[in-house]
């Protein structure tokens, strides 16, 4: 087998699973879309699918519509080779890859509606020998409702719930494992886990990923699966709280929490994660939950994490509000809205948390750097006195400066423009 890794220039694979000649894969997201184009780029032919008219629009123009190092040309490249096309409608393929929003609802409960509305979509299409593979991040027992409901849909098929080896249509989960930034390099070498309803599903399914994937595939039960990509965000989270908590004791007794955490981990058994302002992403500042809303008996520890990490963008909106006090009508600079450094990802971002509770808190302007976009977040833009400025006019305007995303940008800023203002560094950026 020849492979041809990135290092190289080329995200290639030359071994084509060839029962898969096209796949439909649902939902063109921050996973969707780079699956796709990996799967074009191997000569499979893709059938992208999503909601979002204006995204199918500019996916069929050779444009990704999510910033990705390297997704914007292999787009390009697929569509000219016209082995990628997006539609706002499944088309019948061998296989299936759904990858949509799985949220939850008030109350933490999982909010599985999107999935449901896309399952009852694409059963239609369905036909005899069919693969279908969830990647949505999603509580125990989420794939086997999906053959429910896809059984509903077409109870002239069968399958592997009720059906078992026999049945028409194999069905399988297999959760991404990737960081926004990374994407196409952590899906093509990033190890996965493969889970089938029956054993025949899962192989099914490995054959698919070995398309483009030089990692391994571990095959299990479909709910060990599910669980497994639960608790994978669940230990980060408890991790991350530890340091979030850690950050609230060093500011009770005047210490500096990322000095201490440096010298805390030259220990040669300890590890502490850093701090910041919150949790974001749609995999950690959501997956416990699922576990949780299930058991919630079991879970107190990831519930508790949960609520520390939650409840630190609160904190840093004390914090800046403590700074203001002084001040008659301050101007406040929050620089970064998305969750992570140099990515325009704002799911669940406590930045925008942080934002919203100072729109309703502060007298003056709320003025927002974010470099990796153009318009506010809808969450924002409804609202008065937030503004999305450049780095130069919010250094030059604000009263408080507060650092919510370590961009290499904000990393750059030369001290002096720091200077005789307060400062609330939730990063540790210019400590």
């Amino acid at each position: 087998m020849v492979t041809v890794t990135p290092a190289n220039g080329s995200y290639r694979r030359w071994s084509v699973a060839k029962q898969f000649k096209r796949v439909c894969v649902v939902g063109l997201g921050y996973v969707g879309l780079p699956t796709a184009a990996l799967l074009a780029t191997n000569d499979v032919e893709v059938v992208g699918v999503d909601v979002d008219a204006e995204r199918v629009t500019m996916i069929n123009s050779g444009v990704a519509p999510i910033a990705e190092p390297h997704l914007d040309m292999m787009i390009r490249g697929a569509v000219a080779s016209e082995k990628l096309r997006a539609q706002e409608e499944p088309a019948a393929a061998d296989a299936f890859i759904m990858a949509v929003p799985t949220p939850f609802k008030s109350g933490h409960a999982p909010d599985l509606s999107h999935l449901r509305d896309a399952a009852e979509n694409l059963a239609r299409v369905l036909e005899v020998g069919n693969l279908v593979v969830l990647e949505s991040t999603s509580p125990v027992g989420t794939t086997e409702a999906l053959c429910e409901w896809l059984a509903k849909a077409r109870p002239d098929l069968s399958f592997p719930d009720s059906n078992g080896e026999s049945s028409d249509i194999r069905v399988a989960y297999s959760p991404e494992r990737v960081l926004p930034g990374q994407i196409l390099t952590e899906l093509l070498n990033n190890d996965r886990i493969v889970g089938g309803i029956t054993r025949a599903c899962a192989a099914a399914a490995t054959a698919l990923y070995e398309t483009f994937l030089h990692g391994r595939c571990s095959m299990t039960t479909v709910r060990t699966a599910e669980l497994a990509k639960l608790t994978e965000n669940a230990y980060r989270d408890v991790n991350i709280a530890f340091a979030n908590e850690i950050s609230l004791v060093c500011n009770a007794f005047d210490i500096d929490p990322w000095k201490l955490i440096e010298l805390t981990n030259q220990h040669p058994r300890v590890d502490i994660l850093q701090p910041g302002p919150g949790v974001g992403g749609h995999c950690i500042a959501v997956d416990p939950w699922f576990i949780v809303h299930a058991v919630p008996e079991l879970t107190p520890l990831i519930r508790a994490a949960r609520q520390v990490n939650d409840g630190k963008p609160l904190w840093v909106v004390e914090q800046v509000l403590a700074a203001c006090r002084k001040l008659k009508r301050p101007d406040v600079a929050c620089l970064g809205l998305s969750y992570k450094a140099d990515v325009d990802d704002l799911r669940e971002s406590p930045a925008i948390a942080v934002v919203q509770r100072l729109r309703a808190s502060i007298s003056g302007r709320v003025l927002v750097v974010e470099p990796h976009i153009k318009t506010l977040p809808r969450e924002l833009a409804d609202g008065k006195r937030i503004e999305l400025v450049d780095l130069d006019e919010a250094l030059t305007a604000a009263e408080v400066i507060v650092l919510l995303t370590d961009h290499g940008l904000f990393r750059d800023i030369y001290p002096h423009r720091l200077a005789g203002r307060p400062v609330i560094d939730t990063r540790g950026v210019w400590a």
